[in-house]
C-alpha cells in the first residue's frame, strides 16, 4: 500500500476534532500530516492512513494500523537534487513496506521521533 505525493504538517489539535468519529475513548492525535488529499494521524494507540479514492474523495478507506505490528521502519532524508523524504513502515505479515513521501518542510526525523516513541513501547 502506497501513497503517493508530498506531506505536510497540521495542526494535531485541528486533527483531533476533525478524526473524531475514528478515535478511541480518550485517544489523542500527537502529530498529524496532510498528503495531498490523504492524511496520517499518529495516536498515542495507533497509526490511522486516510486514503481518499475516486475522483471526488467522498469515498474514504481508513487504515488502522497499531504499533505492535510495526516490525520496524526507515527514513531517507531530503537531499539536494531530491527535495523529498520518505518514511517506509513495515508490517508484520506483510513483505512490502507502507511508504509516505513528505516535503522538505516536514522534519522527517521528527516522525521518526514519534514511531519511535510509540513503536519501542
Amino acid at each position: 500500500m502506497a501513497l503517493f505525493g508530498n506531506a505536510h504538517s497540521i495542526d494535531p489539535g485541528t486533527a483531533q476534532q476533525d478524526f473524531a468519529r475514528l478515535l478511541g475513548q480518550g485517544e489523542q492525535v500527537h502529530a498529524a500530516y496532510l498528503l495531498i488529499r490523504d492524511t496520517i494521524l499518529f495516536t498515542d494507540r495507533r497509526l490511522i492512513l486516510v486514503d481518499k479514492q475516486g475522483i471526488t474523495g467522498k469515498k474514504v478507506e481508513y487504515h488502522s494500523i497499531p504499533y505492535r505490528s510495526i516490525t520496524h521502519f526507515a527514513v531517507e532524508t531530503a537531499g539536494t537534487f531530491d527535495l523529498d523524504a520518505e518514511l517506509k513502515i513495515w508490517l508484520s505479515g506483510s513483505a512490502t513496506p507502507v511508504q509516505k513521501t513528505f516535503t522538505k518542510g516536514v522534519d522527517i526525523y521528527e516522525v521518526q521521533a514519534i514511531l519511535t516513541q510509540f513503536v519501542a513501547r
